[in-house]
This record gives C-alpha cells, structure tokens and sequence, in this order.
C-alpha cells in the first residue's frame, strides 16, 4: 500500500513532500511509531528524484520527527506525534437523531472484563471448559472449504450445511419444527433481533415485553421508534392478560425469563398464543441458555406449539460455546422470512463464512452435543453450591428466584437491605455482584442481585460468598 502523497507541479517538490509529511506527523493521521518507505521506493511512487526524498527526511530529520534504524528503514519517532487543535464543530441537520442515539442505554457493553478475585457476571462462560483443540480442527477444516470455493460473497441466508445442522440441533435439544429453509444465521442473538425489529418496527409501533426483562432488546425497539409496553412478570412468567390492545410485537424469554429465571408456565403459553393470535402479533421468543437444564422436564418451546405461523424462534452459540464467535439464528416464521432475508443481505451480506463452516463441522460430527453435556456437568456444581450459599449463609438477607435452566440465578432482597451499597462494598472484598435494577424498566418491587456462576470457579464460590456474608454481617452492624 503506497503512502499518500499529492505533489503539485514542479517545483518546490521538497519543499512540498516536507509539509505534507510534518503535517501527516502533527495530526496523528501518521502515527508514531509508523515506517515511512525506503527514498528510493517512495521517489518511485511519486515520480521524484531520490534526492527529492532524501532532502525532506533529511529535515524531518533534524525536527526530532523521524528517525533512522540501521538495518530497519526509517520510523516517525514516538515522542513527534500531536494533536492539531481542532476547529469549531458545525451544527447537524442530525443532531436530534444523534442524540436519541446517545441516550439509548449500553448497559451490558459497558461491563469491561473484570480485574476482580471473585465475579459473578452474568452472560459470561469460562473460557477453560471451551474445547479449543475441536474448534481448531473444525476451523481447518473451513478453510479447506473456503479454498475450494469460489471468491465470491456467500449466501446472505446463511451456508446449507450450517443451517440444516442448526435445524437439526434444535428439533433434536429444543423440539423446535423447522428445516434448514427456515434458518437465518446471523452475528449472534443480537443481530436476529436487530433484524426482526427492522422489518416489523416503525415509528409508533406497538411492543410488548417483560418488566424485567433484557435491557438490550428494550432499547432496540425503542431506537426503532417504538412504543414499548413493559408487562410484569409473575412466577408464571409474562402476565399475558395485561398485553395491550394493538400491540404487533411480543418478546419472551419464556424457558428462563431474563433476569429472574423462572420459567413461563404451560397455561401461560398457550394463553400467549391465544393472545397474539387474537392481535395478529409475531412472538419474539428468545431462547438464550436453554440448553443448560438441571431439573424436571423440559419444557416446549413457544415455536412447537404455534399453528399459526407467529413465532421468532431466536438462538445462540455465545452461551454453549463463546461470545466472541458472534454466532446465532433465528427460526423465521413463514410470513417475516423474504423480508427478513432482504433485511440481513442489506445489513451485512452475509455472516462470515469461515465461522460458518466451523460451526457447521462442530454440530455434525457431535461436538456440540458432546461439549454441552461435558459443560452441563460443570455448571450444575457451580449452580448447586451457589444455591447452598444463598439458602444458609444468605439465607437471612436473600431469597432466591426458583430457577431450573440458565447459568445465571436471581436472588431478591429481604427487608430494607440497600443493594446498590453492598455492590459498592463487596468490589472493595474483590468480588463482583451485579444489581438487577438497570434491567427494569420500571421501578422495581423488591432489589436484587443477578448472580451468574458460568465464570466463576466452583472453588471460588464459597470463598467468595463468605466474603459477602462478612460484609452483609458489617452492614447490619452499622444499622444498628
């Protein structure tokens, strides 16, 4: 790649190539550290004399800019590099459609990796039970099939291959009724639901979801211009009968209602059904972390019970294996699929392919199902011990939201416990809780805690949780 330059006439060549290279230098656009091209290539490039060149880093040079390396070439040196003041900003014809943007929360972006001893983050695996050693063969075997193809974009629809392994999976894990047709690949969860708010939303539109429910999503349809109704939950799940009149949109996480856990009843998802098919409203159901179930039987999915063609079935990878893969779907019901297709080839073409064919490979020779089964082992432990904790130790300020699937458990405050303060005092004992207040939309009834053990130790789990009942200990020493 040549470095650009824009010399006019000839004369003052030198004189020009040194301005434009200090100016380079001076506004950060080269950056310190950055090797300039040998005089004799860029004399090349630009239709110069070498001395041309020579003479402008010569003086560059003797400015402290540039500096030689025998042997290596010649390096913009890495104390040169400074900021232009920059000018006065020009009022936007956008700056109202900017600043909608800017007030929509980024509340899970914003948890940076923690530096914590102990972390009960949410949404997060551990990355020691990944089988890297599979992927890695998986991932070969990818780019074999890459190099076979041909240089050309892929199906915006998602590779065969993956999708009729997703479909495959799914009526196998989830009873979900589908074929490969049906199947959306997309750049995780997100993206499906980016997707389906696109092609349903417009201003004004009519979303229900649940209060609480996953802040993400909230603010996705809300930056499509909707109008969202936040619906209370119970220990049946959504409180169906409370969707408004009107509404075209309805998004569930009916087998592990995000945060609290609980899972929605069989009565409660026919009457789901009933409604939406009464208000001719598609039902987004997310089915983010099923796949880890620790008791009773597993419930059906919204989408196997649906006759009318109504439901969203969205799932992930970034649960089962990591979230850095950006690896998920959505099961599109008959009527949202062409315009949904559109929607993804316009967004980004295609999810790439080389993560595809992997994936693809991981599913079909049994990797996938071989990894859950090994993982679900683990989190069972993990969950079991975090449970104990909570019901003995904890037991006098918490009370735990019954859960049967997930790796992440809710924990309600008892009393007037001020949970925004022990998430303060808990970071200063190195262990990180997490409030499930920011996932309301409304003001909450009781406080909480969402407790994820997907990347906490087992051996961690007691340490730590005896360091919160400490300070709770504390806490109520104080009150007093």
């Amino acid at each position: 790649m040549e470095l650009h330059i824009n010399l006019q006439g000839r004369k003052g060549l030198a004189d020009q190539l040194y301005q434009q290279l200090r100016d380079g230098i001076d506004s950060g656009r080269l950056a310190a550290g950055t090797q300039l091209p040998p005089t004799r290539l860029l004399a090349e490039q630009l239709g110069v004399s070498r001395k041309t060149v020579a003479d402008a880093y010569s003086r560059l040079t003797y400015d402290n800019l540039l500096s030689g390396k025998v042997g290596k070439g010649t390096f913009i040196t890495p104390t040169s590099t400074r900021q232009t003041a920059s000018t006065a900003p020009l009022p936007l014809a956008s700056a109202s459609t900017l600043e909608k943007w800017r007030s929509r929360s980024n509340l899970l972006a914003d948890l940076a990796p923690s530096t914590l001893r102990y972390d009960f983050i949410g949404g997060a695996s551990s990355k020691v039970q990944f089988p890297f050693d599979d992927w890695r063969r998986c991932n070969q075997y990818a780019l074999r099939q890459i190099r076979r193809g041909s240089a050309r974009y892929a199906a915006h629809q998602g590779l065969p291959e993956l999708r009729e392994a997703i479909a495959r999976h799914i009526a196998f894990a989830r009873g979900v009724h589908c074929t490969g047709a049906d199947v959306l690949v997309c750049n995780g969860a997100q993206q499906a639901l980016d997707l389906i708010a696109r092609v349903l939303i417009e201003p004004g539109s009519q979303v229900a979801m649940e209060d609480p429910g996953y802040t993400p999503a909230r603010q996705l349809f809300l930056a499509q211009g909707a109008q969202v109704q936040y619906v209370p939950v119970d220990d049946q799940g959504m409180c169906v009968e409370q969707v408004a009149d009107g509404t075209q949109l309805i998004y569930v996480t009916p087998s592990h209602q995000f945060p609290l856990g609980m899972p929605m009843s069989q009565a409660r998802r026919q009457a789901l059904l009933a409604r939406a098919a009464a208000l001719g409203a598609i039902i987004i159901e997310d089915d983010y972390d099923s796949e880890f179930r620790y008791q009773g039987l597993p419930s059906d999915s919204l989408q196997s019970l649906d006759s009318h063609g109504l439901v969203a079935y969205v799932g992930t990878f970034s649960k089962t294996l990591l979230p850095e893969l950006r690896l998920g779907y959505t099961i599109m019901p008959p009527a949202l699929r062409e315009a949904l297709c559109i929607a993804k080839q316009l967004t980004d073409w295609h999810t790439p392919t080389l993560s595809q064919w992997a994936l693809a490979r991981f599913i079909s020779e049994g990797a996938l199902l071989k990894h859950i089964r090994r993982v679900h082992e683990v989190y069972s432990a993990r969950r079991q011990r975090l449970l104990q904790g909570l019901q003995s130790d904890l037991a006098p300020w918490f009370e735990v939201v019954p859960a049967t699937a997930g790796y992440h458990l809710s924990a309600l405050a008892k009393g007037d416990l001020d949970v925004e303060f022990l998430i303060s005092m808990a970071r200063k004992v190195e262990v990180g809780l997490y409030s499930l207040a920011p996932f309301h939309a409304q003001v909450p009834l009781r406080s909480g805690l969402l407790l994820g053990f997907g990347a906490i130790e087992l051996l961690d789990i007691d340490p730590a949780l005896d360091r919160v009942r400490d300070t709770l200990q504390r806490l109520d020493g104080l009150a007093s």
